[in-house]
């Protein structure tokens, strides 16, 4: 939000929380979280994948394991010889090019799911249930205490180009088959669909994975409880192979299923995360909005402002694959890093301690087109991957590099206004790596001279004039609430009418201008696009003059074109691959290009998920 400035920092050492510093750091190894198991089952393979609470030692041997949700393989608490298959971020789902695969997830949100009448779980973190969410209880929206009730899950693979019935839509929700449900609950949301018929408590999704090689990641995108969702630990990678990529020449092994231990693995994914931690291990996250900014009320029923949401939350510790502050062994060799930001609001600025060349090969759709680019920083908004190769053969066994991170602490304007950057001895640090000899085995690899080309898209239809909103409290000034909109209706919730209705196989600009005082990562749902280009316009005289529009409706709309600072800037040397995130700047008006190319409804958001819960999401329709 707006407002957020000067918003305090999470108060560290009192009230039972655990202060980030006394956090040992790099003392615990990475985690490569392993690979799912499918079953070749006719033309598909085959995945049964539940939700569960377990316990994982997230912080450093000695400190208190943490109670998190994550994926698993189901039925399987124990695999082999006692590990187990349930880990956050959850197993990997490794697949090729044109699989079709098939999974039933299956919410297992309960005390026992081995038991015969299982009792639902109640959220690990404070739900606000005056926002608009899955509403299994139809309980009454103006309450202000926390969401008690079962918690509904629904999974969505990020990225994918997948039918909307399996897409992971926010109304697909569904609860867990637990015995006492109360009888007036409704199990399914208003959207819940299965690709054949499921168990009580899970749905059946397919995919068809008809995309060229690429990072993608699933997540929960239950509607108004993402944040928690996700927080809790519900989040993974979908990593997509293809020929071309397997013929380049690029830095493995990775990970597969059923790989025996001790390979040394020189392709790897870094899901980036942040969290807070109270002293007993358990997570943190705000049970009202005055941790936010100190306005402690009156909240709804008696005012506009929701009583727990948090406009955004930035944790005190980093945690890369399910581990605060992990360390790396590497050989003085080339790596293939899959990075991905997996925070709920937080912007990374990724950097190393020491000058290593560092190559980005590709980003959210695939590789960059023509040649790869040499970076010194990476640039990392909620829910972007990075594909980058790191040369550690400069260095000799024994040294060490940390990857830092220089984003602030709160909401992200653009690089060039990040007035402090993140705390050095904490949310600065993500991890480190170290240098080792090398093994027997030295896979040859090689930086690519070149990669495939991309064609452009292009257009003759008119640009969809879309924008976006920070809606305020009057009476206290405070941001209560982020909106998508368009330009002619202006802002807008998310079960208003669908404004965006766009035509089978139409390609498609879209215009978003940004009214409000911070970035946001905006990702539409099935495509990914191009970034045309970005207009910095005076958003604060375009903003009085719209207002003033929006109130009287006379005369002619005002265009943001009118009030442009100057000319259009190009996608950065980073976006002019595939891309289904983009970050919209403050002050900037931010066009993509994108082919819409299945039927259906489905939704655009920004991927700040305390945004994402709270109205800043629109449906869309291809028909």
């Amino acid at each position: 939000g707006g407002a957020a400035e000067g918003a305090p920092a999470p108060r560290t050492g009192d009230g039972g929380l655990l202060d980030p510093r006394d956090i040992p750091k790099f003392v615990t190894p990475l985690v490569l979280p392993p690979v799912f198991q499918g079953v070749k089952d006719g033309q598909f393979t085959d995945y049964h994948v539940a939700v569960r609470q377990f316990s994982q030692q997230v912080l450093p041997d000695g400190l208190p394991p943490t109670t998190v949700w994550g994926y698993g393989a189901l039925g399987d608490p124990r695999t082999g010889e006692g590990a187990s298959a349930f880990h956050s971020p959850g197993f990997t789902f490794d697949v090729w090019r044109d699989e079709n695969v098939r999974v039933t997830w299956h919410n297992q949100l309960v005390d026992d799911p081995d038991a015969p009448n299982p009792r639902f779980l109640t959220h690990l973190t404070p739900v606000d249930q005056t926002l608009h969410m899955a509403n299994p209880g139809a309980h009454d929206a103006m309450d202000p205490a926390p969401y008690a009730g079962p918690v509904p899950i629904v999974t969505h693979v990020h990225g994918a180009h997948v039918a909307p019935e399996s897409d992971g839509l926010p109304t697909a929700w569904y609860l867990p088959a637990a015995a006492d449900i109360p009888p007036d609950y409704q199990t399914r949301g208003s959207g819940y669909a299965s690709q054949g018929e499921a168990p009580e408590g899970a749905a059946i999704f397919e995919y068809t994975n008809d995309q060229d090689a690429m990072t993608l990641w699933y997540h929960d995108h239950t509607l108004g409880m993402t944040r928690n969702n996700v927080y809790a630990g519900m989040a993974g990678f979908w990593i997509l192979h293809d020929e071309a990529e397997a013929a380049m020449g690029l830095p493995g092994p990775y990970p597969k299923a059923g790989d025996p231990a001790g390979i040394r693995y020189r392709d790897i994914p870094l899901a980036i995360q942040d969290r807070t931690f109270m002293a007993d291990g358990s997570l943190f996250y705000p049970g009202t909005r005055a941790f936010f900014d100190g306005y402690e009320g009156p909240y709804r029923p008696d005012s506009s402002v929701p009583p727990i949401w948090n406009p955004e939350f930035f944790g005190d510790a980093i945690m890369v694959n399910g581990r605060t502050w992990p360390y790396l062994e590497v050989e003085p060799a080339l790596y293939r890093l899959r990075v991905l930001n997996g925070c709920n609001s937080r912007f990374l600025l990724l950097r190393f301690s020491e000058p290593l060349p560092v190559t980005q090969i590709g980003t959210e759709g695939g590789f960059l087109p023509d040649r790869p680019i040499i970076q010194d920083e990476l640039l990392l908004a909620p829910a972007e991957r990075a594909d980058i190769l790191v040369d550690f053969s400069a260095l000799a066994p024994g040294q060490t590099v940390t990857l830092l991170n220089l984003g602030p602490d709160d909401p992200f304007k653009t690089v060039d206004e990040i007035e402090e950057p993140a705390d050095p001895e904490t949310t600065g640090l993500v991890m480190q790596f170290r240098v080792v000899a090398a093994g027997e085995e030295r896979p040859s690899a090689s930086v690519p001279a070149r990669l495939p080309a991309i064609g452009r898209l292009t257009t003759d239809l008119p640009e969809r004039q879309l924008a976006l909103f920070e809606m305020m409290d009057e009476r206290a000034d405070i941001p209560i609430e982020a909106q998508l909109g368009t330009l002619r209706d202006g802002p807008l919730e998310f079960f208003d009418p669908v404004t965006e209705i766009v035509r089978l196989g139409d390609t498609e600009i879209w215009t978003l201008v940004n009214l409000t005082g911070d970035a946001h990562p905006i990702h539409p749902h099935l495509v990914h696009f191009q970034v045309v280009s970005r207009v910095p316009f005076d958003a604060e005289e375009f903003l009085d003059d719209y207002e003033d529009y929006l109130e009287e409706r006379e005369g002619a709309m005002p265009m943001p074109e009118d009030y442009a600072l100057g000319a259009a800037e190009p996608p950065k040397a980073w976006e002019t691959g595939w891309k289904d995130t983009v970050i919209a700047y403050p002050g900037f008006v931010t066009k993509i290009i994108a082919t819409f190319d299945m039927p259906g409804e489905y939704v655009w958001h920004c991927h700040i998920l305390e945004h994402e819960d709270n109205e800043m999401m629109r449906p869309y329709v291809i028909r």
